[in-house]
């Protein structure tokens, strides 16, 4: 009876998204507050419908009740509770069912905190969002089903993949859906904007927040998946240009280019059309990762196994959600004013810069990741576009991109001073040449790419530093009044130099441990010892242990380090009865903000037992998790600015063609 209540919430959900779109279009052009306030009604309506639905769901998942042919297909009854819950949204059908609970609740959360929006405007994104909620709804609920029930339900069920019951890959869907779907509401401000003919700075302050959401959501989500693949997968490494890592990055990049963008817009009234046209971009590609994922064409350890029809039901969203924006869009662009005028020098300049070097590297992505499919598609041939394309490709683009970065900050609007800007950067720089030599001659002799990696990082961080120091004129004041300045800046300021920051970070963990990481594999009978960088590895036991849904062989090895024993690790080999698979439970020790990281293979036979042992030693591999973390902290810490959560005043309008009658 549960189920039927879902299958039935998710119908009225599908129902009241119509009636969400239809009645505020109505009451938008007929300027009737009663129409409007229905279609508001709809969107709360529809929100309370599909979590409805999505607890139906996860009661059957909870329950084990396998007569679910979606509970039947992903869990057991000997899952531990938080992998039954996490399977709701381990399949292609509960995960959309999490993308719609996640569209109805955007639409539901511009309709209670959008306030202060114009009553011209609201109503128009208030209908996008029940139009792509209704597109997305109806796609779940006649193609793709959660509560279809079995007629001839089996004892047990057929368990989730092994390698998704994992803790960060339990929480890792909610983050990432919440970013993808988050990007629909700035889709829905596009659209609104073009229809109602009006792209101007007030517009670019209400898309901003929304914007910020979406993007440190998205950010964590990315990090999590990078994580889980890091020490669930075995492989020894963070990031692999998969086509479905690369799915949820091409959005990211959207994203991070429209946060710029739309700055622009509101402070000059510059860059509206493309501001307008990467707030349709980045839903598009976040549609296009959906239909990637879910396909079936591709490959993949990230993907769910789908028919070819319901692809072609995805990509045909795609086509009419996205087509119609960008149809839209084509008809109007031509009226949009070229906004205010500024020097080849100056601070719009500098993130116009930034606009086309992240456009550029998303269009490299996008080729990289596509190609292979379109010439599948039309040729029948194989083509390969690996690790090595993408590194040399978007590595190029992002380099000087990243060189730039401090300097934008530092610019004056309009008409900039460089060499002033390039004055007050001078610690900074020294610092980085300086970090950069000492690599070089001291920690890692001989290695210029990983030197040049930590020059690149350290000019980041300090540069994304000297702008706060030099705002609260550290040095020229009282060290007392410095920090009242200092604790007196916007929180958007502190938001930004953290995210910057992070983004150093970042640089710094990645360079150094996929330049400095050190593999070894050998195959160990007990007793026997492995070398890896500093370590020297000792196999000491090999025991079978039970877990609550799986059998297990438990390596015990000690860890010799420069100074004495450092740790004793336990890395597993597990086996899932249930679906007859193996996965290798990774183990990892600290050291720092290093990793030392061992995955036990299988038993070998013969005179005496042996099993493979594979180690890294994976150099600031820790950087590479935090740095992600910083920067969605400073967007969630430019969020809370109180500038950014109220709506901007009645400003100067740019109208586009024929202004639509309020």
């Amino acid at each position: 009876m549960i189920a039927e209540l879902g299958a039935f919430a998710l119908l009225l959900a599908f129902v009241l998204s119509i009636v969400q779109a239809g009645a505020s279009a109505a009451g938008r052009f007929r300027r009737d507050a009663g129409l409007r306030g229905a279609g508001e009604g709809a969107a709360l309506g529809a929100v309370l419908a599909m979590a409805v639905a999505f607890f139906a769901l996860m009661y059957a998942f909870v329950t084990s009740d396998f007569s679910v042919s979606n509970v039947a297909n992903n869990s057991h009854t000997d899952k531990p509770l938080l992998y039954k819950i996490a399977g709701v949204w381990g399949s292609h059908e509960g995960s959309m069912l999490l993308w719609d609970l996640a569209l109805t609740g955007f639409g539901a959360a511009v309709v209670l905190g959008g306030r202060n929006l114009p009553t011209t405007l609201k109503p128009l994104v208030v209908m996008s969002q029940g139009a792509l909620g209704a597109l997305f709804l109806g796609y779940t609920a006649f193609a793709s089903n959660p509560f279809v029930r079995l007629v001839r339900p089996p004892v047990e069920g057929a368990s989730l993949n092994p390698i998704l019951q994992d803790p960060f890959l339990a929480i890792h869907p909610p983050f990432l859906y919440s970013g993808y779907v988050g990007f629909s509401v700035v889709f829905s401000f596009a659209v609104a904007a073009l229809i109602e003919g009006r792209v101007d700075a007030a517009w670019a302050r209400w898309v901003r927040p929304w914007t910020l959401a979406a993007w440190s959501f998205l950010t964590i989500g990315i990090m999590l998946g990078s994580f889980w693949a890091y020490y669930e997968l075995g492989w020894g490494g963070w990031w692999f240009w998969d086509p479905v890592e690369n799915a949820s990055f091409m959005p990211w990049l959207a994203g991070t280019a429209l946060l710029h963008s739309a700055i622009v817009t509101e402070k000059r009234g510059a860059l509206q059309g493309w501001t307008v046209f990467l707030a349709l971009t980045a839903f598009t590609f976040s549609m296009l990762g959906a239909f990637l994922v879910r396909s079936g064409v591709l490959t993949s350890v990230h993907a769910f196994a789908v028919d070819p029809k319901r692809g072609i039901l995805l990509l045909s969203i795609l086509g009419i959600a996205s087509g119609g924006g960008f149809a839209l869009f084509a008809w109007r662009a031509p009226g949009l004013k070229a906004g205010g005028l500024f020097a080849p020098i100056s601070r719009e300049a500098s993130l116009v810069v930034n606009n086309l070097f992240l456009a550029t590297a998303l269009a490299a992505v996008a080729l990289g990741t596509l190609w292979p499919l379109v010439m599948k598609a039309l040729f029948n041939a194989d083509v390969s576009v690996g690790k090595p394309w993408f590194d040399l490709v978007f590595g190029g683009l992002m380099v000087p991109c990243l060189l730039l970065v401090p300097f934008g900050p530092l610019l004056a609007w309009k008409r900039a001073d460089l060499p002033a800007a390039a004055r007050r950067l001078t610690a900074a720089a020294a610092a980085a040449l300086v970090c950069g030599l000492v690599w070089l001659a001291l920690v890692q002799p001989g290695r210029l790419f990983e030197a040049f990696g930590v020059v690149l990082g350290v000019w980041l961080v300090v540069g994304s530093l000297s702008e706060l120091v030099l705002r609260a004129r550290v040095g020229t004041v009282r060290p007392s009044q410095a920090a009242r300045r200092l604790f007196s800046l916007p929180r958007g300021a502190w938001g930004m130099t953290l995210a910057h920051i992070g983004l150093g970070v970042f640089v710094l963990g990645a360079v150094v441990e996929t330049s400095g990481r050190v593999e070894a594999a050998q195959a160990l009978a007990i007793g026997q010892t492995l070398k890896v960088g500093a370590y020297t590895l000792t196999l000491d036991a090999v025991s079978p242990v039970e877990g609550p849904n799986y059998n297990a062989d438990r390596g015990t090895i000690s860890v010799i380090g420069p100074h004495g024993p450092a740790a004793t690790m336990t890395p597993e080999r597990r086996f899932y009865p249930a679906n007859r698979q193996s996965t290798s439970q990774v183990a990892i020790s600290a050291k720092g903000a290093s990793d030392l990281y061992i995955v036990l293979g299988e038993q070998r036979d013969g005179p005496r037992p042996t099993w493979l042992v594979r180690a890294y030693w994976n150099p600031w591999a820790r950087l590479i998790f935090g740095g992600p973390l910083l920067m969605a902290l400073g967007g969630l810490v430019s969020l809370s600015d109180r500038r950014l959560r109220i709506a901007a005043g009645a400003k100067a309008k740019v109208r586009v063609g024929s202004e639509v009658a309020a």
